[in-house]
């Protein structure tokens, strides 16, 4: 008997999807950084052994579109809820249950296993209140957040976690194991992901982005990667930085280009570890106004949910 089945993480942004889909993967798939909507795209991380492959499906998260890059993130989003055979729904400790009505009201007309994870169960209790331990007062607030949750989608399993501490990760595997359906595996046996390496190039070059500029200017970046050439020892890579404005230009570089070697010097060092070989980066900076409310530019920078 083979089990095999796609099982897709879906929530508000900022509860840990990604940090999550990284544990459970056992690699470093998705971006995971403090900063709200890191995630663009719908990235699947393949787990595999013998008897089972387990298809996990990180997204962005469910945000009210503003302009046409996130309509394209909500509608990968949306895309997680058709072909899932088990859904993780996340939420955390400090989030409204009834944030983004709209969406969860399609979660809770599911038929399919839904298990809903409360994360950062950890930062529950971090000050001691009047009346109670500690260990009291979190125990408590837990049961309140549970049972709001249960209200929601009564159909669900509410498991507690901590995706960052890895607490509930190995209970919250075996759950799924045993959800799966029995079924042959849907791709290679050592296949890791459906993304190209170009994908995680481009990632990891916006992940160094978000963690060193401020305000608006990760949000108005898209890298894509001009070259990629590898041999055996090493890879050399160039990619451009697109922004929206000359201002934006400006501040990535940095006075003297100082700003955007710190971004290549952080990435190739992520990069070596990555792929496991010497890597060449060298990054551009151009403009491109307005590509996140162009269909045409967002169709060519892969955002396409279809």
């Amino acid at each position: 008997m083979h089990k095999a089945g796609f099982v897709n993480i879906v929530g508000n942004p900022n509860v840990g999807k990604s940090t999550l889909m990284n544990q459970l993967v056992g690699e470093r798939i998705s971006i995971a950084t403090f900063k709200a909507q890191t995630t663009r795209h719908r990235i699947m991380g393949i787990v595999n052994t013998p008897e089972m492959q387990i298809v996990f499906s990180d997204t962005p998260g469910v945000l009210k579109p503003n302009y046409k890059l996130q309509e394209s993130m909500l509608a990968f989003s949306e895309s997680a809820l058709q072909d899932a055979d088990v859904l993780l729904y996340v939420t955390d400790v400090v989030e409204n249950p009834e944030k983004n009505m709209s969406f969860l009201e399609k979660v809770q007309k599911m038929t399919i296993p839904v298990l809903l994870l409360i994360n950062k169960i950890d930062e529950l209790g971090s000050r001691s209140e009047e009346g109670g331990t500690r260990k009291e007062n979190s125990q408590a607030k837990l049961a309140e957040i549970v049972e709001k949750w249960h209200t929601l989608l009564p159909n669900a399993e509410i498991l507690p976690i901590s995706a960052k501490n890895k607490f509930g990760v190995d209970m919250l595997l075996k759950r799924i194991q045993e959800l799966l359906p029995e079924s042959p595996a849907f791709f290679d046996k050592d296949q890791l992901t459906d993304k190209p390496a170009r994908f995680f190039v481009s990632e990891i070059v916006r992940e160094k982005i978000l963690l060193y500029y401020d305000k608006e200017i990760p949000y108005s970046v898209e890298v894509r990667v001009e070259r990629f050439k590898e041999d055996d020892r090493k890879i050399a890579i160039n990619a451009i930085i697109y922004v929206e404005r000359d201002s934006q230009k400006g501040i990535i570089i940095g006075h003297q280009g100082i700003a955007l070697k710190k971004v290549g010097t952080e990435a190739r060092k992520s990069l070596e570890k990555f792929f496991g070989k010497t890597v060449f980066l060298e990054l551009f900076v151009k403009v491109d106004k307005d590509w996140r409310s162009s269909q045409h530019e967002l169709d060519a920078f892969g955002y396409n949910p279809e």
